[in-house]
C-alpha cells in the first residue's frame, strides 16, 4: 500500500509530491478557513489546523518556487481580497527577554546595577506584572482620538485590527482630559477563563468547534475579517505600556500605569512594585500560587525598571529592551516517544543531534523533533532510541525534552553511540579541549558543510535570496550546478549552456525561472556588514559583522587587513584584537579562513559579481564623536564603562579595547593605568569623564 503523503516527512518528498500536496493543503486549509472565518463552525481543533498551516509553511520554504498562488499563506481568513492591512508601527513593539531560575532574575538586577554603575547593595525600584496569556496589540490616539490599532505583527508591521479592536467596550474610544498630542498604547487581548468555558459550552451545544485554549480563542476571535463576530465574542483587554509618545512624559512606569487608569484604560491590578530582588521573587511565588485561581492565564511575571530616567539610559539589546525581563512558569509537559536519533551537520562543522519524536501536542503546536544539544546531553539524560520521555516548549516555544522515564525503558535498550566520525563525510570527528562540541574536520571536503554555507549565504539576514530554499540548494550542489556563492550569480549565464535548462527541470517553468533570475539580480548590491555575515564564518554573527564592517568600511580594507593580520606581530593583528568584543579567538577563526587559498578564491569570484556597499555612519551624523575611535579606560564615576561604550556606539563611534596610533580619544577615569600613558606617548587626544560628556553634548 502506497504511503500517503501527509505521512512522509517532508524532507523526504520529491518535487512532484511536494507540488502535489501543495496544492491538496491549499484547498483543505480554504476550506477550514471558510468553515471558521466565514460560518464561525470549525470542524478541527486548533492543533490540527496549525499542523496544516505548519506543514504548509515548511513545503513552501523548502521548495518556495512551488509556492502557488493561493497559497494559505497569502492569504487572511476565508477571503483575502477583504485581508487585513497593514500598518507599520511607529515605534517598534518589543520582545522580553526571558528568564527561568531565580539566578537569572538576579542576574537581570546584577546587570543593570554594572550598566549603571550602581553599587550590589543599591536597590532599585522594579514594577512586577502579571504576564497575560494573549494577543499583544497597539491602538494609537492622536490628540485623544482611537484612530488605528494594530497587532504586534513582526514588531515592526502589525495588521489593522481598528475594527474589530473597537468592539471591546473597556477600550477607550476618546482619551478625555489632559490627553498627549499622541499615544500608542500597548496591551494584551484576552479571554477570561470563565468566558472561555462559557463559549466552549455554547459551541458544543451548537456543534461546533471546541477552543484548545483561552489564548487561542481570543487570537481566533481578534482575527475576524467580520468585526461583528468578533462583537459576539466575549474578549477583554490589560494596558501595560505605551510606543510613540508626544506632548506628556512620566517620571517612572508606575505613574504612567496610574494615569492610564485615570484615562479609563483597564490595568491589572496585579500589578506591584518592589525594591529587592527578594520582594520581586515573592511577587513572582505569589502570583504563581495562585495562577490556577486566576480568573485568566498567565505564563509569567514582567519585570520592569520603574524609573523612566534608567530605562533611557539602559536602552536596547537588539529587539529587546534592557531594562525589562520575563520570568516564565514552568513549561506544559507531555510524554511521547523518542523514534530515531539523527545527527546534523552544521556549516562550521558542528554535529548536533537532534531526536525525531512520535509526534505530540504541547501547548496547542505539534511537535515531531528535539534538539538534542550535544553529546553531553544525551549521556546526562541518558537519552536513547525507544525511550518514553517528557517534552516542553521552553519559554513555550523552542521544544525541549526535559527527562527521560527510565521505568517505561524496554530491556534491549542500549545507550546512543555518538559517531567519532562525520555522518556525511566520513572525517574524523573532534571535539577540542573547552568546547561542548564535536566538529567535523573535513572543512571543504564535507558536502554537508558546503551545502549549510550556501543555505547560510542566501538567507534573510545574509543575501536575502527568496527563491533558493533548502531543497533547492541541495539539489544545485548535487549535481554541480552551484558549489559556491559566486555561481548563484552565474546561474543565468551559464543556463543558456546547460544541456537541460532550468526551466526544463522537474518543478521548475519558464515564470519561476524567470523570477528567481529577478530576485538574484536584485540582491547584487549589498552592504558590506551583511557580506562579511553571508560568508558564514565561524564565531561571526550579525554583531560582529556589523563591528568589522564600521572598523574597516570597505570591502577592499577589510580583506587587505585580514591577510597582513595572519602575522601576529603586524600593526593590523593588533588592530583587529583591538576591536571591541573581537579577542584572540575570533581574530583566529577570522584568520583561518583567509589563510584558506579556497575561500580567497570564492571571496574574488564573488566579489567581481556583487557591488559591496561601504560601511557608512547611520547613527546621528552631526555627533562630534561620529567614525571617531575611542578608548575608555579607569574608573568612572556618572556610568559604568560598558554605558559609556553603548552610548559611544549609538553616536556612532568606533570603541576600542586598547590604546593604538589609530585612537582619537581616551577617555579616562581614576585607575587609567598605562593605557593614559599610552595616549600621551602617541599623542592621542585624552578627556576626563566630565570633559567627554561635555564634548558629545555640543
Amino acid at each position: 500500500m502506497t504511503k500517503p503523503l501527509r505521512d512522509i516527512a517532508v524532507s523526504q518528498l520529491t518535487e512532484k509530491q511536494a507540488k502535489e500536496e501543495l496544492a491538496a493543503l491549499s484547498k483543505e486549509i480554504a476550506a477550514h478557513d471558510i468553515a471558521y472565518h466565514q460560518n464561525d463552525s470549525p470542524d478541527i481543533n486548533d492543533a490540527e489546523y496549525d499542523y496544516l498551516r505548519e506543514r504548509n509553511g515548511e513545503l513552501e520554504l523548502l521548495f518556495p518556487n512551488l509556492a502557488r498562488t493561493d497559497s494559505p499563506n497569502k492569504r487572511v481568513g476565508a477571503a483575502p481580497a477583504r485581508g487585513f492591512r497593514k500598518i507599520v508601527h511607529a515605534a517598534p513593539m518589543l520582545s522580553l527577554g526571558n528568564a527561568f531560575k531565580d539566578d537569572d532574575v538576579k542576574e537581570f538586577i546584577r546587570s543593570i546595577q554594572r550598566f549603571l554603575k550602581l553599587g550590589f547593595d543599591e536597590n532599585i525600584e522594579v514594577t512586577a506584572e502579571p504576564k497575560i496569556d494573549g494577543v499583544s496589540f497597539s491602538a494609537r490616539y492622536e490628540n485623544g482620538k482611537l484612530t488605528t490599532a494594530a497587532t504586534r505583527g513582526d514588531g515592526t508591521i502589525g495588521e489593522d485590527i481598528t475594527a474589530n479592536l473597537k468592539t471591546i467596550n473597556t477600550l477607550p474610544q476618546v482619551i478625555a482630559n489632559n490627553a498627549p498630542a499622541l499615544i500608542e498604547v500597548r496591551g494584551e487581548v484576552y479571554m477570561s477563563k470563565d468566558d472561555f468555558q462559557k463559549m466552549n459550552e455554547s459551541h458544543e451545544r451548537k456543534g461546533l468547534k471546541l477552543f484548545s485554549n483561552p489564548r487561542n480563542a481570543a487570537a481566533g476571535s481578534l482575527r475576524q475579517l467580520d468585526p461583528t463576530v468578533t462583537a459576539e465574542r466575549p474578549l477583554q483587554i490589560f494596558c501595560y505600556a505605551y510606543g510613540a509618545l508626544e506632548g506628556v512624559e512620566w517620571k517612572t512606569h508606575w505613574d504612567f500605569l496610574m494615569q492610564l487608569e485615570k484615562w479609563g484604560f483597564p490595568v491589572n491590578d496585579r500589578t506591584t512594585r518592589g525594591n529587592t530582588i527578594d520582594e520581586m521573587l515573592d511577587a513572582y511565588r505569589a502570583l504563581g500560587a495562585e495562577r490556577s485561581t486566576l480568573p485568566y492565564d498567565i505564563d509569567g511575571i514582567v519585570y520592569k525598571i520603574n524609573r523612566k530616567d534608567f530605562q533611557d539610559r539602559l536602552g536596547l539589546i537588539s529587539r529587546s529592551p534592557r531594562w525589562a525581563v520575563a520570568h516564565k512558569y514552568s513549561a506544559q509537559q507531555v510524554e511521547t516517544t523518542i523514534e530515531k536519533i539523527e545527527v546534523q551537520v552544521g556549516r562550521t562543522g558542528v554535529l548536533t543531534p537532534v531526536a525525531h519524536l512520535t509526534p505530540v501536542t504541547v501547548g496547542g503546536v505539534v511537535i515531531t523533533r528535539a534538539t538534542l544539544h550535544n553529546e553531553d546531553e544525551i549521556i546526562r539524560k541518558d537519552i536513547r532510541v525507544g525511550d518514553s520521555v517528557k517534552i516542553q516548549r521552553a519559554g513555550d516555544v523552542i521544544p525541549q525534552i526535559s527527562e527521560t522515564i527510565a521505568i517505561k525503558r524496554q530491556g534491549n535498550s542500549v545507550p546512543y553511540p555518538f559517531p567519532s566520525n562525520c555522518p556525511v563525510c566520513g572525517s574524523l570527528a573532534v571535539r577540542k579541549e573547552g568546547e561542548s562540541a564535536r566538529r567535523c574536520t573535513g572543512g571543504l571536503i564535507c558536502p554537508a558543510q558546503a551545502v549549510q554555507r550556501l543555505k547560510h549565504f542566501v538567507s534573510r539576514d545574509a543575501f536575502d535570496i527568496d527563491g533558493l530554499g533548502s531543497k533547492h540548494i541541495e539539489a544545485f550542489f548535487a549535481d554541480n550546478t552551484i558549489s559556491n556563492p559566486a555561481d548563484i550569480f552565474t546561474l543565468e549565464d551559464r543556463d543558456r549552456t546547460f544541456s537541460t535548462p532550468m526551466r526544463e527541470r522537474e518543478g521548475w517553468g519558464s515564470k519561476s525561472v524567470e523570477n528567481l533570475f529577478a530576485t538574484i539580480n536584485s540582491r547584487r548590491s549589498v552592504t558590506l556588514e551583511r557580506f562579511i555575515y553571508a560568508l558564514g564564518i565561524r564565531q561571526i554573527g550579525q554583531s560582529t559583522a556589523r563591528l568589522l564592517a564600521q572598523s574597516y568600511g570597505t570591502y577592499e580594507n577589510w580583506c587587505d587587513a585580514m591577510v597582513d593580520a595572519q602575522n601576529k606581530e603586524s600593526e593590523a593583528y593588533q588592530d583587529l584584537i583591538n576591536i571591541e568584543a573581537i579577542g584572540e579567538l575570533v581574530a583566529a577563526d577570522l584568520i583561518a579562513f583567509f589563510t584558506e587559498e579556497h575561500n580567497r578564491n570564492v571571496l574574488k569570484t564573488l566579489s567581481d559579481q556583487v557591488i559591496i556597499i561601504s560601511a557608512v555612519q547611520s547613527e546621528i551624523l552631526s555627533s562630534p564623536i561620529s567614525g571617531k575611535t575611542i578608548v575608555f579606560t579607569g574608573t568612572f564615576e556618572t556610568m559604568s564603562r560598558g554605558e559609556a561604550k553603548a552610548q559611544a556606539q549609538n553616536l556612532g563611534a568606533k570603541v576600542a579595547s586598547s590604546v593604538s596610533k589609530k585612537t582619537d580619544i581616551v577617555v579616562t577615569g581614576p585607575g587609567a593605568g598605562s593605557k593614559l600613558t599610552k595616549a600621551r606617548d602617541y599623542g592621542v587626544k585624552v578627556m576626563t569623564e566630565a570633559q567627554y560628556i561635555d564634548f558629545i553634548k555640543s
